[in-house]
């Protein structure tokens, strides 16, 4: 009987395996490892034949072919996670970018209401010292 592991992700697969090892006809069928316990049933690499050399050979073909699926699946699941980075970090460009045009318009308003209110400080300045003007005028006649 095969008996199978959960690998996560993140760790890599080796797998090791020789044509010349094989020291009878028949090893155990567990001396074969299911090492892609991540894989789907249906592409899971079968058995070899111990007495077929092309057997062996797609077998071991399979198991690259399998560990390459793995690298892949890692890589894709990487650059995932890359672009939710990304989108996140448009996101808050993108946020700022707003934040930063509210801030210039509030600024230009009050850019705006400060040049009103000096404007208006100075009229005021200029009205308040034509009335102690007209104020000393009648103290003076009086």
């Amino acid at each position: 009987m095969i008996s199978t592991a959960r690998v996560p992700a993140d760790k890599p697969v080796r797998i090791a395996f020789s044509l010349n090892d094989a020291s009878d006809d028949t090893p155990p069928e567990d001396s074969i490892p299911l090492v892609f316990p991540e894989l789907d049933q249906q592409l899971q690499p079968l058995p070899p034949c111990h007495d077929s050399e092309e057997s062996m050979q797609v077998f071991k073909q399979h198991c690259q072919i399998a560990e390459e699926y793995h690298e892949v699946k890692k890589e894709i699941a990487l650059l995932e996670e890359r672009k939710k980075e990304l989108i996140a970090k448009l996101d808050q460009a993108e946020k700022e970018k707003v934040d930063a045009a509210q801030l210039v318009r509030e600024f230009e308003a009050l850019t705006e209401e400060n040049r009103t209110l000096k404007l208006a400080q100075a009229q005021c300045v200029e009205q308040l010292e034509k009335l102690r003007i007209q104020y000393q005028k009648r103290q003076g006649s009086s």
